[in-house]
């Protein structure tokens, strides 16, 4: 993958896939998938910037599994891989962190 460094606050998460089966067997179509919610972390911006002007390290960093809203980030295609680049504050959490 090219590199790409988010800026600032920024994080880049490459969407996880979701389960083709749900736990009770039944195939779950395509087109009835929702939106990934969860996905690894490839990528993390230089941290916050405080009102004093210093930075702020993130929490999350390359390699964290995180859950993030729905709707969150924008996604881009890299290389012709699909990343969602969001705000740490759009991430709700870290899988196993």
């Amino acid at each position: 993958m090219q590199k790409f460094t988010p800026l600032y606050d920024r994080i880049a998460v490459e969407p996880l896939e979701q389960e083709d089966k749900t736990l009770g067997g039944i195939i779950i179509p395509d087109t009835a998938k929702d939106k990934p919610i969860r996905g690894k972390v490839v990528a993390v911006g230089n941290g916050n910037k405080l009102d004093n002007g210093t930075l702020a390290p993130l929490t999350v960093k390359v390699g964290d599994i995180v859950v993030y809203g729905k709707w969150g980030g924008t996604e881009v295609k890299i290389d012709g891989k699909d990343i969602v680049v969001m705000k740490e504050s759009d991430v709700m959490g870290v899988i196993g962190g």
